[in-house]
């Protein structure tokens, strides 16, 4: 008696992604501070290190210092530095034009994902109560160095008052992002604060509009939308 029909052979699986890839979208938790500005655009100008694409380009306007340790992301617990110094362009957009983190895998991961400018960075991060001693820096130096102070009742806050829509271009690709998060906040100040000019831009002329200290919150990162022949 013949054999019978071979069996079928099980679908194939799709492969595993490398372990260097951790593609969109991303959610992550954490807490942080939050240092609002109200730029100048002459300050922007002359004082942000803007690279050649978005010089002359600056509107000033509201931006963001933003200091935060992430607890939970899909390549692990990481700290991180970012600057979104106003709007640009005719439409305003926002951009972070530098931003350091202590993690090879978030800064392939950023650039890929959303062309989001990451440099490698080690940060010395010394959490007390009611205050917070941060110092970041590079084999060139110090990069900022300050002393967060904060305190009072918790407040909720979210990407509904604060928003962030980031348009990123790199290697002459424009990526759309726009980040969701949420969390509770309370009153900061900052104090003490020290940096290189040459490795960020110079805040020392510049006085928060608001600060705050953010824990906990979640930040969810979506897939970006490619924006073909719209950079800044």
């Amino acid at each position: 008696m013949g054999a019978g029909p071979p069996s079928a052979l099980p679908p194939m699986s799709k492969p595993p992604l490398p372990s260097s890839e951790f593609p969109p979208p991303w959610t992550l938790k954490g807490e942080g501070i939050i240092l609002i500005y109200r730029f100048d655009k002459t300050w922007v100008e002359g004082a942000g290190l803007l690279p050649p694409s978005l010089q002359r380009k600056a509107r000033g306007g509201l931006g963001y210092v933003m200091l935060v340790d992430y607890q939970e992301s899909p390549v692990g617990p990481y700290r991180e530095l970012l600057l979104i110094p106003g709007k640009f362009g005719k439409k305003g957009k926002q951009t972070i034009t530098h931003i350091f983190v202590d993690s090879p895998q978030s800064l392939s991961s950023g650039r890929k994902n959303w062309n989001i400018p990451k440099e490698l960075a080690s940060f010395h991060w010394k959490k007390e109560k009611n205050r917070d001693h941060i110092q970041v820096e590079t084999e060139k130096g110090v990069v900022f160095s300050a002393e967060i102070s904060h305190g009072g009742l918790s407040f909720p806050i979210s990407t509904s008052l604060l928003p962030l829509r980031l348009v990123q271009t790199r290697e002459g690709k424009t990526l759309a992002t726009q980040p969701q998060g949420r969390g509770w906040g309370k009153l900061a100040k900052m104090r003490n604060l020290s940096l290189d000019p040459q490795l960020f831009p110079d805040l020392r002329s510049c006085s928060p509009w608001l600060a705050l200290r953010v824990q906990p919150f979640t930040l969810q990162f979506p897939i970006p939308i490619s924006l073909p022949n719209e950079p800044i």
